[in-house]
């Protein structure tokens, strides 16, 4: 039996790195899981494919999340296919892509995840979960700076889990808590490999000032465990080198 034996999940941006890794444990956990992305079905349809072989369940739906019809899109795959909705893994970020609008990040980071939680909310079952994913850097903006390729997205990243965070009291009522995971620079994400682009050197400073950086696999482990801890909601699971920008 797994902890999450009859439970649906949704997993934004999870075509590939985290995310993937993220659907990939929690229908290891026996949920069905709805992986998302935006251009690369051949990548989402890869990652659902080694998800149904292992004996789970999971469905690929292209979803632009900065669009209502994105959002609940991804909602209506859940119940159509799944018939519930337990978990929402609010994974996707981005804003260092080139050629997007000028406030994507802001659109991407604050916006999308917001309207996202709005459209599940009514569906929901009692006793779900939200899991917001964020990095140290955007966690610690207000107090620590990051550098400056990154601040654009740490600083509406920070506004989105700061969004999330004033809805925690309705959410209450419905019995629908939010736990927050932050991690630091996560080896090979194309977030610390544009920032290494930009800033040469920038994932081995810090990975010598933190003495070590997790994994892909090890963060998206640390992120489905969150789906199931007991903790309470507004806990924020720290993932690594915290205490530098504590």
């Amino acid at each position: 039996m797994g902890k999450l034996d009859g439970k649906t999940a949704i997993v934004t941006g999870s075509s590939r790195g985290v995310g993937a890794d993220v659907a990939k444990f929690l229908a290891a956990e026996g949920a069905a899981v709805v992986v998302n992305y935006r251009q690369k079905a051949p990548r989402a349809n890869k990652v659902v494919a080694q998800i149904v072989e292992a004996g789970g369940r999971a469905v690929a739906v292209g979803a632009d999340l900065t669009t209502q019809e994105g959002v609940q899109a991804l909602v209506s795959a859940a119940l159509e296919n799944f018939g519930s909705l337990d978990l929402l893994v609010l994974n996707a970020s981005g804003g260092m892509e080139s050629g997007m609008a000028e406030n994507y990040a802001l659109m991407l980071n604050r916006d999308a995840q917001v309207n996202l939680l709005n459209a599940a909310w009514p569906v929901l079952t009692p006793g779900s979960r939200v899991v917001f994913v964020t990095s140290h850097q955007a966690h610690f903006i207000e107090r620590v700076p990051t550098m400056p390729e990154y601040e654009p997205v740490a600083k509406s990243k920070r506004a989105g889990e700061d969004a999330l965070r004033a809805l925690i009291p309705n959410l209450a009522t419905e019995d629908i808590s939010l736990v927050v995971v932050s991690g630091d620079m996560i080896e090979g994400t194309v977030t610390a490999t544009l920032l290494d682009r930009a800033n040469p050197g920038a994932i081995e400073a810090r990975r010598a000032e933190a003495g070590r950086l997790y994994t892909v696999a090890e963060f998206a482990a640390e992120i489905a465990a969150a789906a199931t801890a007991d903790v309470p909601s507004g806990h924020t699971e720290y993932v690594g080198g915290a205490d530098y920008f504590k």
